[in-house]
């Protein structure tokens, strides 16, 4: 039914944009602090994480204000941002999507922006139904809802997030990718709550090494037996190792730890996030978590699904990284070995005894 529901809405979304092409200009769009825009960013959350680079330089070199329509997954990423005026939750269903059209209408934003790296049928028909003056996206199949757009720079050799710094040149804007980091910031309380944990679980303060063993789906997964040989790996350095996972792996984690190390776990991404934030040294296969990683600057050992696809991973873009990559779908036949060998060099040139 899914597969269904997908091809009538492309195929609505082909006919829509044969019929309603935008007029195109050539000019930057021109904001200043009078000015308020809408950036969309719909999915998941490292879908939003990768595109708080990108909002902080809009904000900085205009000072305009910013409203963001995200999904029900992600808007919490967008909440607390200190570079964002307004959140506004986008929910499935027809009639969410015409309430979001008569609240962005309503608000007569000078500039809407779709910073979707594809295609969204959704985004598509959210942003031609604006009637905002100013339109902007990335080249792609659906052009036509746009006023301006920009070359999609090659994925295979550029970062997501230099992808989506491109759009600051309709904007007029003067990007250095050298200034662009993930931004994040965990509550003081939820930081407050990690450090108690910490103290409790460890009596000695050390190199603090996190292992998440939690993504996105089953796939990326690596394998109890993995990772409790990932765990005496660590345990031969004088460091401390705690285990990071969400509710739904609660089970494989306590397989691993056996008791003989901290498992934490929590609801809450941002105490999540703040976990991460007093870490060290992390190791994940969850890019939501390595975008973390790179917003903390901390070096960080990933593991990566890359299947039929050539474009570059998404790499902790600000951290000390590295890396296994497999071709295939899942982690299954990633071996131990082989990360080992990668990772030993890596660890042992950003490890700091205490």
């Amino acid at each position: 039914m899914k597969e269904i529901e997908i091809f009538f809405k492309n195929l609505l979304l082909r006919l829509f944009l044969f019929l309603s092409r935008h007029k195109k200009n050539p000019l930057p769009c021109a904001l200043d602090s009078s000015s308020k825009i809408l950036l969309i960013r719909l999915n998941n959350i490292g879908d939003a994480l990768v595109t708080t680079p990108f909002i902080k330089e809009i904000k900085e070199q205009t000072g305009c204000g910013i409203y963001v329509l995200a999904s029900k997954r992600n808007f919490f990423i967008f909440s607390d941002n200190p570079f964002i005026d307004k959140v506004w939750r986008f929910d499935k269903g027809i009639g969410s999507f015409f309430s979001a059209i008569k609240r962005i209408n309503k608000e007569r934003f000078d500039a809407v922006i779709d910073l979707h790296d594809d295609v969204s049928a959704t985004v598509s028909f959210i942003v031609a139904l604006s009637k905002s003056p100013c339109k902007l996206g990335l080249e792609r199949s659906n052009n036509a809802v746009f006023t301006q757009t920009i070359a999609r720079i090659d994925p295979q050799t550029h970062h997501v997030i230099e992808r989506n710094a491109e759009l600051g040149k309709l904007l007029n804007l003067k990007i250095d990718n050298k200034r662009l980091n993930v931004i994040y910031n965990p509550a003081k309380a939820s930081i407050k709550k990690a450090e108690e944990y910490l103290r409790e679980k460890f009596e000695t303060p050390k190199y603090l090494v996190g292992i998440n063993i939690s993504a996105g789906s089953d796939a990326r997964f690596w394998g109890v037996e993995n990772y409790k040989k990932l765990v005496e790996y660590f345990r031969q350095y004088n460091v401390n190792v705690i285990l990071l996972t969400t509710l739904r792996d609660i089970k494989q984690a306590y397989s691993i730890a056996d008791f003989s190390l901290p498992v934490y776990k929590s609801p809450s991404f941002d105490e999540f996030a703040a976990m991460i934030y007093k870490l060290d040294f992390l190791f994940s296969p969850d890019t939501s978590i390595i975008h973390l990683g790179s917003a903390f600057t901390i070096p960080v050992f990933g593991l990566y699904v890359k299947y039929n696809t050539q474009d570059i991973i998404w790499y902790p873009y600000k951290s000390p990284f590295e890396c296994v990559v497999t071709p295939e779908p899942t982690l299954k036949n990633m071996s131990y070995s082989e990360v080992e060998e990668k990772l030993k060099p890596f660890f042992e040139s950003v490890f700091i005894p205490r």
